[in-house]
């Protein structure tokens, strides 16, 4: 018979049976945060949050937007950025822009996913004209 009990005290510890079953016993604490459920150890610290379990941030949903959009021309479901921008409802420059996300160096995209880029760099920064040599992108982002 499997069981689960959930204890704020006690020391974490292994009770093996005469049968071959094993009992853990870890205490731990569920708290609520931002509407997450957060595991805290007895020392008070929490579980790191998975990234499955983080909202998205805009930044990271235009980047995969834009990179949804550069495959759709690519595979030629769509012929133009035109085309796309009224299959999608939005503006054309709107398209050209998310697009140019897609030109972003790795390490830009890699803050991007881990949203470590700096709070003051926006969408406009990175997705209008962008330098086309990355290590002129990265200039520009250290600039901001």
């Amino acid at each position: 018979m499997s069981e689960t009990r959930i204890q704020k005290t006690g020391k974490p510890g292994v009770i093996e049976a005469s049968d071959g079953r094993l009992t853990l016993s870890v205490p731990i604490q569920i708290k609520r945060r931002s509407g997450r459920k957060l595991v805290t150890l007895p020392n008070g610290e929490t579980v790191k949050v998975r990234p499955w379990d983080t909202a998205t941030t805009p930044l990271q949903l235009a980047l995969a937007r834009g990179h949804r959009w550069q495959s759709m021309l690519e595979s030629g479901e769509v012929k133009t950025m035109r085309e796309l921008a009224i299959r999608e409802g939005v503006d054309n420059s709107y398209v050209s822009r998310m697009i140019n996300l897609t030109l972003l160096p790795p390490w830009t995209v890699a803050a991007i996913l881990d949203d470590a880029l700096p709070g003051h760099i926006t969408l406009f920064d990175l997705a209008v004209d962008p330098p086309v040599l990355w290590e002129e992108q990265r200039i520009q982002v250290d600039s901001f």
